[in-house]
């Protein structure tokens, strides 16, 4: 039988406001302005003649990705509520670099979310419950739309976001979410109102991301390397995406992305430099 390929796209933070921490949840309360670029990873799912999935991960950054996964986890909560009539055989290729903060995993177990939705295993009310189950950035990867979580959780798609061409400089170790988000004490009033049709030039241009600050106190490489960005003049902004360790270059052309490609390849060439564009 012939695999379903499906494109999981890697997912950037243009902006991430930390509002405030909720102590009874161990959570932060955030808003973001959220993207997807052409970089992904690839999925290829069939249906497998046997009692249990299989699960499998190729590719160059599928390494230390353990069994206890975002997929499994999904699999695991769909075969407990029995929801799947059938087995599925799964091979990811992973292009996106792990703890990169561009959602590998997440998006990975949404774009699995909505391969059963389109093919009406799950219902729309199922969609969103598993994927707030797993974790709680696969909501925004249900589509690859360009959309903005709000602070009190809602999510609006918009379609007025630049579609800049990127150069991604991951550095060769990763960020613990965990912890950059305990020792954070960066916060923001909420810049983005429902009530708004669109996004404000200047809010993209002139956003920030809240964890950096924390990052680059438990990693100083990361700061190092922003540093170094940011004088590219052709650049129109240099931000880490999420939690990092990822820091992404945002340009107005291909050209000048690839050039930026070629001086950082030779200057931190211990860290991954990628070339793409937002979608």
């Amino acid at each position: 039988m012939r695999a379903y390929r499906i494109n999981s796209r890697a997912k950037i933070n243009l902006n991430l406001n930390v509002i405030r921490k909720l102590k009874k949840k161990k959570l932060h309360l955030i808003e973001s302005l959220v993207c997807f670029v052409k970089l992904s990873d690839k999925i290829y799912i069939t249906k497998y003649n046997s009692k249990n999935h299989k699960v499998k991960f190729i590719g160059k950054f599928s390494k230390n990705i353990t069994k206890k996964n975002t997929v499994s986890k999904l699999l695991s909560l769909l075969d407990k509520d029995n929801t799947l009539k059938n087995k599925y055989k799964i091979i990811i290729k992973k292009e996106i670099p792990l703890q990169s903060g561009m959602g590998g995993g997440s998006m990975n177990a949404a774009n699995l979310l909505n391969y059963f939705y389109k093919k009406k295993l799950i219902n729309l009310r199922k969609l969103k419950k598993y994927s707030l189950k797993i974790g709680s950035d696969v909501i925004l990867g249900l589509n690859s739309k360009p959309k903005i979580l709000f602070k009190d959780g809602s999510i609006k798609e918009i379609t007025n976001i630049k579609k800049y061409h990127i150069l991604i400089v991951k550095p060769n170790f990763g960020c613990s979410t965990k912890k950059i988000y305990s020792s954070n004490k960066t916060f923001s009033k909420s810049e983005f109102n429902i009530a708004k049709k669109k996004i404000v030039k200047n809010v993209i241009l002139n956003g920030k991301n809240d964890l950096e600050k924390s990052a680059f106190d438990l990693y100083p490489a990361l700061k190092r390397i922003k540093n170094l960005l940011n004088q590219n003049k052709q650049a129109n902004f240099v931000r880490m995406t999420g939690s990092g360790s990822a820091i992404i270059m945002y340009f107005n052309s291909n050209k000048f992305a690839k050039n930026a490609l070629k001086i950082y390849k030779r200057k931190l060439n211990n860290c991954l430099c990628i070339v793409t564009k937002i979608i």
